[in-house]
């Protein structure tokens, strides 16, 4: 994930919808900005909820009761206890730690739903978590914990123990003791009652995040493969204007073919083909436009999960003072963004395997018009992208092998209250793993590409893709002699980060 620096940045408001690029803003320090109506309504449902507290004859779960399958029985009286009852028995999550980016995103998209005021909690709340936000402190999350169902509960109360000094954090990047962290970041530890504990881990916040940044960075690959697929073709001289053709693709009737042909046509604008291909090239560049088109629509579904996410509110019980309700349902369930994880699992495969095949054609002189085996400098004395191309076709086998589908996994848990899951925090995370794997991917074909330009690929006829490649003969050196390419890849993958980057949509208009 791309950190943003802070300083002069403007805030985030919680008065109106998070984009995904807010989160992707979270891994550094943000200000978040609590307007005087946020504070309003949250003010207005705290009453609320005091005023249902007061009705003895008004259950609230998790206010008043025990939790989950427990939830028949009575909870502690005093508020103090009742949030160690929500949350010492949650303490069980194994595994590596989430990524601090990611545990930082999921921090805002939580603080976010807290500010809506349906969910009860105290102004301290919504206000401790916009502090810990404007400091580089990160909860330590624990991967393992949450099926994606009554929220990511597990992880969200590391996360919770975190911001009241216990447990772990990071700090500047270093994982410390969380009471340590806390005051080196001049934070106060979260002070909370039983209704507040539970508001901060009874949502799918951690799976909604890791979907979106998983989301970012699978759309940073895909337009990247656009790009590279364009230099691709015509530093081999291929004849775009075939299987580009807008009326081939508009007669395709796919929307998604027929904008990546449209943007892959800008990138080749006054391409001359060499005359010497092939009439029909192979599968991984005629037909790109097919593919990467139906990425787009797939895409474009996931862009619409995430959307409705980072707008929506993830808990229960939720509080509506006006009409004087408090409402018990399944407003924690991810299944939406577990379905949209998946996606991303199957589009990232796909384009790993497009990358990666596009990759063995370069190096292969049978089809690469004649440039040395491996695009080594000398060949059997020099080995060019031959370790290179090793590593990508590991990482796009490890893409693979992770695409399975975890959103029908479903598995009964908690004495059959959650008798069916979602287990979308997994397909999220996995989701978010494969994306820094294609990225590595992509950088890779554009070492590749760059070395082809040394060994004798012409340049580039389309000023677009001459540009492309001058940028990276400055970041990228010629492999001549051989050396290490581990480094290469990550700068190729950053400055493919620069070429792709798309503006920042405007801000939705607060109703």
């Amino acid at each position: 994930m791309t950190l943003e620096p802070a300083g002069a940045a403007r805030p985030i408001s919680l008065a109106r919808p998070l984009r995904v690029a807010d989160l992707r803003r979270a891994a550094a320090e943000i200000r978040v900005d609590i307007s005087g109506p946020v504070r309003d309504r949250l003010r207005r449902s705290r009453d609320h909820l005091r005023r249902v507290l007061g009705d003895e004859d008004r259950p609230v779960y998790g206010a008043t009761t025990g939790f989950g399958a427990l939830v028949g029985f009575a909870g502690r009286d005093a508020e103090a206890d009742q949030c160690d009852n929500t949350l010492a028995h949650l303490g069980a999550g194994q595994g590596p730690d989430v990524d601090p980016a990611v545990s930082r995103a999921a921090m805002l998209v939580r603080v976010w739903s807290l500010a809506q005021g349906v969910s009860g909690v105290s102004v301290r709340v919504v206000e401790g978590l916009a502090a810990m936000l404007a400091t580089t402190f990160a909860p330590a999350m624990p991967r393992l914990g949450s099926v994606g169902a009554s929220g990511d509960l597990i992880p969200l109360a590391y996360a919770t123990q975190a911001l009241r000094g216990r447990g772990w954090a990071y700090l500047d990047g270093r994982r410390t003791p969380a009471g340590q962290a806390l005051e080196r970041a001049g934070l106060t530890p979260l002070v909370l009652d039983g209704r507040d504990a539970l508001a901060l881990v009874n949502g799918t916040s951690l799976t909604i995040a890791a979907t979106a940044v998983a989301l970012d960075g699978i759309r940073r690959a895909h337009r990247a493969a656009q790009l590279l697929s364009c230099l691709l073709v015509d530093l081999l001289g291929c004849e775009p204007g075939q299987f580009l053709h807008p009326r081939l693709l508009a007669a395709y009737g796919h929307p998604g073919a027929v904008d990546v042909a449209g943007r892959m046509r800008g990138h080749l604008a006054g391409a001359v083909p060499s005359g010497d291909r092939p009439l029909q090239e192979a599968y991984s560049i005629r037909c790109t436009p097919q593919l990467l088109g139906a990425a787009e629509d797939a895409l474009r579904y996931v862009d619409g999960v995430v959307a409705a996410d980072l707008r929506g509110v993830s808990d229960n019980p939720l509080f509506f003072p006006d009409e004087d309700l408090v409402l018990h349902g399944g407003n924690f369930f991810g299944q939406p963004a577990a379905f949209a994880a998946d996606v991303l699992a199957t589009v990232a495969a796909q384009l790993g395997n497009l990358v990666e095949r596009q990759l063995d054609l370069l190096v292969d002189p049978a089809r690469n018009g004649g440039l040395p085996p491996m695009l080594a400098a000398g060949p059997g004395r020099q080995h060019g992208l031959q370790g290179a191309q090793l590593a990508a076709t590991a990482m796009v086998a490890e893409i693979r092998r992770a695409a399975t589908p975890a959103s029908m996994q479903s598995l009964p848990t908690n004495l059959h209250n959650q008798d069916v899951v979602p287990f979308g925090t997994q397909a999220a995370l996995r989701a978010a793993d494969q994306a820094g794997l294609l990225r590595l991917a992509c950088g890779t074909l554009a070492v590749g590409l760059r070395q082809a330009a040394h060994v004798g690929a012409r340049r580039p006829t389309a000023p677009g893709c001459a540009a492309a490649l001058d940028r990276l003969v400055e970041v990228v050196p010629a492999i001549d002699p051989d050396r290490p390419l581990d480094a290469d890849v990550v700068r190729a993958a950053d400055l493919l980060d620069l070429l792709t980057e798309q503006p920042e949509a405007p801000a939705e208009p607060v109703n």
